[in-house]
């Protein structure tokens, strides 16, 4: 009996207050105007930092060229598909999403290229010195996105694997089923970054 005498206490108050609001607009319209163009406001600011956090995602796929038998992890407008195509590679993989740009938690995360061995590879900036892969025969150092350095809503952990004999690098998210590649021999799985995991009707997420 005591928690209806409540709920109809609190039905009772928030009815008076819903009539007390209702006499204040009526008596004052410009308030009225005041309390529309501010819920407007604040719905754009709303669509626009969404926008904002839409757009500074981007994609990275994968792709491989059966000639070298190497791997290459590209993000979205790094180079035209086309380009991609007329030089071998195939097999373009959506992996997974990170950021165009900088910010607090992030890192940069640089593409190089091994002339000799002919592999690709991605490193973080503060994986190896500019002078330790240089000495390893890299080079063509650009950057390609900016991965999460921590665990998020909606991310992915995010490895790097070695294959000795062609010295490929591959890069696999956590998600993925890693047998395949085991079995072709990539093995020496090492930590990178976590990356922003999206499917087609996944939400836009801003993880910081």
């Amino acid at each position: 009996m005591e928690v209806f005498k409540k709920k109809g206490l609190i039905i009772c108050k928030a009815t008076k207050f819903l009539c007390i609001l209702d006499t204040i607009l009526k008596k004052r319209p410009n308030m009225k105007r005041t309390i529309i163009l501010f819920t407007t406001v604040l719905a754009a600011i709303l669509f626009t930092n969404k926008s904002f956090a839409q757009e500074d995602l981007v994609r990275v796929f994968r792709w491989f060229i059966p000639e070298d038998q190497q791997y290459v992890t590209v993000a979205d407008g790094e180079y035209q598909d086309g380009q991609l195509l007329n030089w071998g590679w195939s097999d373009k993989t959506l992996i997974f999403w990170a950021y165009r740009t900088p910010g607090p938690g992030r890192v940069a995360v640089n593409g190089w290229q091994n002339p000799v061995s002919r592999a690709h590879i991605s490193v973080c900036d503060d994986e190896f010195t500019d002078d330790q892969m240089l000495k390893n025969g890299y080079t063509q150092k650009h950057l390609q996105f900016y991965a999460l350095t921590r665990r998020g809503p909606n991310t992915v952990c995010v490895y790097r694997w070695l294959l000795p004999k062609r010295h490929s690098w591959i890069t696999i998210p956590d998600d993925v089923d890693t047998d395949p590649y085991i079995k072709k021999g990539y093995h020496h799985k090492t930590y990178q970054y976590y990356g922003v995991y999206r499917s087609v009707d996944a939400p836009i997420y801003d993880q910081l």
